[in-house]
C-alpha cells in the first residue's frame, strides 16, 4: 500500500509530466483499437464475397432476344450453377438509380440506353466461376466486360494487405513513441528526486523498494492508457456504426459482438500493463545506480 501511495503521490507532484505520458498512451491504443477494429471488418468484407461465388456477363449492345437466350442456356449446361439472372437496360437504370437515389446529379443524365445489359451467374462452387471467366472472356462479339469475384477479392486482398502493413508500422511507430516517452518521463522523475532516494536508501530502503513506486507508476500509465484508449474507439465505432455498416451492406463491417470488445479491451489493459513496466524498469534501471 505504501508504494502505491508513493506512485500517487509522484503523479500528483508532477502532474503536467504524468499527463503527457498518459495522453500518449491513450493516443496509442486508441490507434491500435481503431485498427483492429479495420481490420476486424475487412475480414468481414473478404469471408463475404469468399463465400458468395458470383460473375456477372455485361452483353454487348445490339444483341437480339434469340443471341441471349442462347448464352443463358450455355451457362445453364454448366455444373453448379445455382441461378442466372438476365439484368435488362431498363432494370439496370432501375437498379442505379435506386442506388443513387440521395444523389440526383448522378441520376439526371442517365438513360437506360447507354446502361449495359447483363447475366449475374450464381455457383455453389467457385471453380465453376473459373471455366465460365475462361470461355467468355474472349467472346468479344456477344460479351462486352466480365466481373468476377476473383477480380474483387484480389483487389480488395491488395487494399488488404497494404491497410494492414501501413497499419502495423504506424502502431509500431506510435507504441515506441508511447514506450520512450514513459522512459523518458520516469528517468526524469527519478532525477528530480534523486536526494529523496539517497535519503530513503541511507535509512535502509531496499533498492527494490526504491524502484517500486516507478515501476507502479509506468503500469498505472499502460493500464489507464489502454482502457480509455480502446474505450474511447469502441464509442466512435458504435455512434458511427450504422453509417458505416449501410456504406458495406450487406456485409456487417462493425458488429456489436461484446465478447470481442472485451477480449480487445483485456488484451490492450494487458499489453499496456507489460508496456508501461518494461519501460519504466529500463528507465529505473538506468537512472537509479545506488
Amino acid at each position: 500500500m505504501s508504494a502505491i501511495k508513493t506512485t500517487w503521490h509522484h503523479l500528483r507532484r508532477s502532474p503536467f509530466q504524468s499527463l503527457i505520458a498518459l495522453l500518449v498512451m491513450v493516443f496509442s491504443f486508441f490507434v491500435i483499437s481503431i485498427f483492429i477494429i479495420i481490420n476486424s471488418g475487412l475480414s468481414q468484407v473478404l469471408v463475404y464475397f469468399e463465400t458468395k461465388p458470383e460473375i456477372t456477363l455485361f452483353l454487348k449492345d445490339g444483341l437480339d432476344q434469340t443471341a441471349v437466350d442462347n448464352i443463358q442456356k450455355e451457362l445453364a449446361s454448366y455444373e453448379n450453377i445455382k441461378q442466372i439472372k438476365f439484368i435488362s437496360k431498363d432494370k439496370a437504370l432501375e437498379i442505379y438509380k435506386e442506388e443513387n437515389k440521395n444523389n440526383p446529379m448522378l441520376t439526371e443524365m442517365v438513360t437506360a440506353s447507354i446502361l449495359p445489359a447483363s447475366l449475374e451467374v450464381t455457383v455453389s462452387d467457385p471453380k465453376t466461376l473459373e471455366k465460365i471467366y475462361q470461355n467468355y472472356a474472349t467472346r468479344t462479339d456477344v460479351i462486352d466486360e466480365i466481373i468476377y469475384q476473383k477480380d474483387i477479392i484480389n483487389s480488395l486482398l491488395d487494399w488488404t494487405s497494404a491497410i494492414r502493413k501501413t497499419g502495423i508500422i504506424f502502431i509500431v511507430i506510435v507504441g515506441l513513441i508511447g514506450f520512450f516517452t514513459i522512459s523518458t518521463i520516469i528517468g526524469m522523475k527519478i532525477t528530480n528526486r534523486k536526494e529523496e532516494i539517497k535519503i530513503s536508501r541511507l535509512l535502509g530502503a531496499s533498492n527494490f523498494y526504491v524502484k517500486k513506486p516507478f515501476l507502479f507508476e509506468g503500469a498505472f500509465y499502460g493500464i489507464c492508457g489502454g482502457f480509455i484508449g480502446s474505450l474511447l474507439s469502441f464509442i466512435i465505432a458504435l455512434i458511427f456504426r450504422s453509417s458505416i455498416n449501410s456504406f458495406f451492406q450487406p456485409v456487417v463491417f462493425i458488429d456489436t459482438n461484446l465478447g470481442f470488445y472485451g477480449l480487445v479491451l483485456l488484451s490492450e489493459i494487458f499489453f499496456g500493463s507489460f508496456i508501461g513496466l518494461l519501460a519504466s524498469w529500463i528507465g529505473v534501471k538506468r537512472y537509479i545506480k545506488f
